[in-house]
């Protein structure tokens, strides 16, 4: 039995669209995305397994997540398939389940990731070691939190992002993300499960593979494994967009979305 994930859904006609987001994001963070296109979907936004208010696992796993998420896409709603998105992490899940439940799957977008083992995550680790770091009962305020997580986070924009993973509860704070978990298993997400994905049939639905301009992570070495998988792949690059493409262009990843659910 599958925990169950945090979701929110809206719309009242069109396909279902479910959103899955990237390491220490929430569904929340496609929010902006989901509204623009909510006059022609009914968007969900999860949160991941070990994210936001979802359940804490005891390992990561690509493979185990993807079923996860499948499993509550169902129960939401049995009978219709669904149009995946998914950011960095939660591109590697969204690939996952689509080429593990197929019938689930009408459609495919993946966010500036691609189906390989993605090695730079030491920034990530640097980042986790100084949420473990942060002595949260000395912490009064958002404030006092920004301060402290000041020298493993230096840019202002990354560490908001980070510090939307604080949680007050009464008068104490906690971290939603398992960090635990999340920092001995950091290599596995920055993997890839090769071997679990080897005899699995391609993907034969529409796919879109959105890259960020300024990205590292989407390069020609992997577009051969992209297209093995899912050969109706269409790849786009946004210009002026790092890795995070929905957040800095939204107009831009509106726009290729609604192309993709109505096509």
């Amino acid at each position: 039995m599958s925990p169950t994930l945090h979701a929110i859904s809206s719309g009242d006609s069109g396909p279902r669209v479910a959103f899955c987001h990237g390491l220490f994001g929430q569904g929340r963070n496609w929010n902006q995305i989901a509204k623009g296109l909510a006059d022609i979907c009914r968007p969900t936004l999860l949160d991941m397994p070990d994210h936001g208010r979802s359940p804490w696992t005891e390992r990561f796993d690509y493979v185990a997540a993807g079923d996860i998420v499948a499993d509550n896409l169902r129960a939401i709603d049995p009978d219709e398939p669904w149009i995946v998105v998914g950011h960095s992490m939660g591109g590697k899940i969204a690939m996952l389940l689509t080429l593990r439940h197929p019938d689930l799957v009408s459609r495919l977008c993946v966010v500036d990731i691609p189906p390989a083992p993605t090695t730079s995550v030491s920034e990530f680790e640097t980042f986790i070691a100084g949420m473990q770091a942060m002595d949260l009962e000395a912490i009064e305020s958002r404030v006092d939190a920004d301060a402290a997580l000041a020298e493993a986070a230096p840019d202002p924009g990354v560490r908001g992002f980070l510090l939307q993973n604080l949680r007050r509860e009464g008068s104490s704070w906690r971290w939603q993300p398992n960090l635990e978990v999340i920092a001995r298993d950091i290599a596995t997400i920055g993997g890839w499960p090769e071997d679990d994905v080897a005899g699995l049939p391609p993907f034969d639905g529409p796919v879109l593979w959105l890259s960020g301009e300024r990205s590292p992570y989407v390069t020609e070495d992997n577009s051969a494994q992209m297209r093995r998988l899912f050969p109706r792949v269409r790849s786009v690059t946004v210009k002026d967009a790092g890795h995070w493409v929905h957040s800095e262009q939204p107009e831009v990843t509106i726009a290729a979305l609604r192309a993709l659910i109505g096509g």
